[in-house]
């Protein structure tokens, strides 16, 4: 599929080079095109999400920086949005987001519709948040968790659709279990005209080394390391993926096949795939970890294969200790290309995990600019959805799962972002600052 001609009425953006920083706040990562805090409006979210408890749920992660600010190129920045109102779909067990709602004079409305419209008729909010992760919900055979993002989603777009207007909207994580659910989700964003992003953090994440593969990089075959077996974990390690190798030359060009392969076949595919296993025994080195760490470590390996249509390969492995390390191999370089996404940004209790995901929903907020091409996370939920299907056929399963052809996956587009990563000093270790994390 060409990429859609109403883009052109979304432009992408790059970052401005950081001017400088001052006191608590840093004026960092300005999108070209964007006003200045001094003359912007500030724009009211409406936040939809499924679970808000812990301090480790993503609601509380995401939207507490989108009240409290965020911590953005070494500095704390305050936020430029205000969040007015939420839709919490297991609300007695989300006991926390009932106090910071309270605390904050945030309404949490009963439906979806009335947190959108403040309770009126139309639209009344300038940005959506949706926030469908953790929560009491059930897996099936495959081993996908059926949060409901779709039926939250499709809430969403009634309530467009009968204002006959759209405002930008923040997906977390993937968009479905289903292709045709995500597509169709996709697709409305672009027929109602509004800048869509979301999936994984980790692309965002602070690297090492802090670089990003330029533009047109001629990359060959891509191997990502990392936590990725189950559904959630798997979803990061993919995002992680294409956010690497839709820098490549000519840009990207769609899906032709996924498969998955888990259990000790893992290696034995490895060693028949030398590109794949060169790359994945680069990782190891660089982490200067002994010959064979991975298969003596890993008790459940699994490879993802990606064969993408302009004949780029790539895989990713479940292993551990490497946090999320991308590895490319690169026509005409000697060495492999590899980044690692590692550590964790700030104290757990402090939810700092996903501080450059705020700043690019702020940013898109403002700018009505989608800060990466939404089929990025098409692509991405699509590779993930049919790799826990590999596995699976006529309700059997089987560790050599079988190669599922995606002809619909041909997304076209190309990237032309600078450095989106978080950089400098890390947050500083203090105490929970709330008192709500009980």
């Amino acid at each position: 599929m060409a990429e859609d001609q109403r883009m052109a009425s979304m432009p992408s953006f790059t970052r401005r080079e950081m001017l400088g920083m001052s006191g608590q706040a840093a004026l960092a990562g300005i999108a070209a095109g964007a006003v200045s805090p001094a003359q912007e409006r500030r724009p009211r979210i409406a936040c939809v999400v499924t679970y808000w408890a812990a301090p480790g749920s993503h609601a509380d992660w995401i939207i507490t920086k989108l009240i409290d600010g965020y911590w953005w190129k070494g500095a704390h920045t305050p936020s430029r949005v205000d969040v007015v109102s939420a839709y919490i779909h297991q609300l007695q067990e989300s006991g926390l987001g009932q106090k910071v709602c309270k605390a904050k004079g945030i309404r949490i409305f009963d439906t979806v519709r009335e947190a959108l419209t403040l309770g009126g008729k139309e639209l009344a909010v300038d940005g959506v948040v949706l926030v469908g992760e953790h929560g009491i919900y059930h897996d099936n055979l495959q081993g996908q968790k059926y949060y409901p993002r779709w039926w939250l989603y499709q809430q969403i777009i009634q309530v467009f659709e009968r204002s006959k207007r759209s405002v930008p909207v923040f997906n977390d994580k993937h968009f479905s279990t289903s292709w045709n659910e995500a597509k169709w989700m996709f697709d409305k964003s672009r027929e109602l005209n509004f800048p869509l992003f979301g999936g994984s953090s980790i692309p965002f994440y602070y690297r090492k080394p802090e670089i990003e593969l330029d533009i047109d990089t001629p990359i060959k075959a891509s191997v990502v390391a990392g936590g990725g077996r189950d559904e959630g974990g798997l979803f990061h390690c993919i995002d992680v993926l294409q956010s690497f190798v839709e820098r490549r030359k000519g840009g990207e060009t769609g899906v032709e096949a996924v498969q998955c392969i888990r259990g000790p076949e893992t290696w034995k595919w490895a060693e028949r795939n030398s590109w794949a296993g060169n790359l994945l025994d680069a990782v190891r080195t660089s982490f200067d970890l002994k010959p064979g760490y991975f298969q003596e470590t890993v008790r459940d390996p699994s490879v993802t294969i990606v064969d993408y249509r302009d004949g780029t390969k790539a895989a990713v492995f479940a292993v551990r200790d490497v946090g999320w390390t991308y590895a490319g191999e690169i026509a005409g370089r000697q060495a492999p290309a590899i980044v690692s996404m590692l550590g964790w940004p700030g104290p757990y209790a402090q939810y700092h995990a996903a501080n450059a995901f705020e700043h690019w929903i702020v940013e898109m907020m403002l700018t009505r600019k989608e800060p990466v091409n939404a089929e990025r996370l098409l692509l991405s939920t699509g590779i993930v959805s049919y790799n826990m299907e590999s596995n699976w056929e006529n309700g059997r399963y089987r560790d050599i799962g079988r190669r599922i052809e995606t002809p619909f996956m041909n997304m076209t587009y190309r990237s032309t972002r600078g450095p989106m990563f978080n950089t400098g000093p890390r947050p500083p270790v203090v105490p929970y600052g709330r008192g709500f994390e009980k």
